[in-house]
């Protein structure tokens, strides 16, 4: 007998997105047979090759099998082909019309240093060693979507622009809610960030988050400014466990962060809902090694073992995945842009059967 019933909506999208989504789908058939469980897995098409045939880069139909999924996992979008494109079909906005139906509030960013690849950071081996750190960054507030905003021209006749930072209480609740049940599975250690020494949103959002934590007293929660985060994500990226922040500072720092492992390729995300969750790799679409067999497909596979972790309750499969990944590195497999003097250089495809291969073993 079936052991779960999930929906996956499976959005494989541009560039190379196809080659890694195939992958992908291979260890979730690995973990659907080994583990007795039924991952309905319906294909769809988002962005770019969605304009191709419907002239939209989210289609009725995708809109509505993400509506009816239980998570959404997408490869990459968009490409130089549709850049001439007027701004309300190109393909990412596919992006975020999927977020705004699925009622996305939170994007996890977890930022893990493989021993492995320690050398590919930009940084020196003993700062990134032990890094792993959680990054929780709210969706749906501050000032990418406050009003008032826009570009205006003034009696004088030159322009002013505006942007409005705004949060609820509401908005702040939510997220730092998600942030320190997330910090509950870990080290129980939870930093929130902010500005709260210089603007009123940031003051109210550490209001909150402090009031949020009175309910986890097994939590250790601390503040910090974003600016010293920034600074401590350089000297210091070990010290961190989760970091919950707003849309902008969360912005900026996942992408400071994620370089900290040297290589985007590596880094999956979830983005989370109420009920609905969309996984996806942090890297883009890649269309000038599309096609080449060369693009690293390991951050869509640890995409996956997220997708289990937050929205099938299945930590020790995602467990296993995570483990088959650094088992392949260990081996010395590597794919073009992770590439060491003296290890196995492969393809997409021969990276994907290795971590296959060792999952395999993990789940016998």
């Amino acid at each position: 007998m079936k052991q779960g019933d999930f929906k996956i909506a499976v959005f494989a999208g541009d560039g190379i997105g196809p080659e890694i989504m195939k992958e992908a789908l291979k260890i979730l058939k690995i973990i659907s047979d080994k583990k007795n469980i039924d991952l309905q897995l319906t294909e769809g098409l988002v962005g770019g090759c969605a304009y191709d045939h419907f002239k939209v880069p989210l289609p009725d139909s995708s809109m509505e099998l993400a509506l009816q999924s239980d998570a959404v996992l997408l490869g990459a979008v968009g490409g130089p082909r549709w850049e001439s494109l007027d701004y309300k079909v190109r393909p990412e906005r596919a992006l975020l019309g999927l977020r705004s139906a699925l009622g996305i509030f939170a994007n996890l960013r977890p930022v893990v240093a493989f021993d492995e690849l320690l050398e590919a950071s930009p940084l020196k081996k003993n700062i990134v060693q032990r890094i792993d750190i959680m990054i929780v960054r709210e969706l749906t507030g501050d000032v990418y979507f406050g009003k008032p905003r826009g570009i205006k021209k003034g009696k004088d006749g030159k322009r002013r622009g505006v942007n409005t930072m705004a949060y609820s209480e509401d908005e702040i609740r939510r997220i730092a809610v998600r942030a320190f049940e997330i910090a509950r599975t870990r080290k129980k250690n939870l930093l929130s960030v902010d500005k709260a020494n210089v603007l009123e949103t940031s003051e109210l959002w550490r209001d909150v988050v402090t009031e949020v934590g009175h309910n986890y007293p097994k939590i250790t929660l601390k503040h910090m400014y974003v600016d010293n985060c920034a600074m401590q994500l350089i000297r210091n990226p070990a010290q961190f466990d989760v970091i919950v922040t707003s849309n902008l500072f969360g912005d900026i720092l996942s992408d400071e962060a994620a370089m900290l492992t040297g290589s985007i390729g590596m880094l999956p995300s979830a983005s989370l809902g109420e009920k609905t969750a969309l996984y996806e790799p942090i890297h883009g679409s890649a269309p000038d090694i599309a096609g080449k067999n060369i693009a690293n497909p390991l951050a869509t596979i640890l995409s996956v073992a997220l997708m289990l972790r937050y929205s099938f309750s299945m930590p020790l499969e995602a467990g296993l995945i995570e483990k088959a990944v650094a088992e392949t590195l260990k081996e010395g497999f590597r794919t073009q842009d992770i590439h060491q003097q003296n290890k196995k250089l492969v393809g997409t495809g021969e990276m994907g059967d290795n971590v296959a291969r060792n999952l395999c073993k993990l789940l016998n």
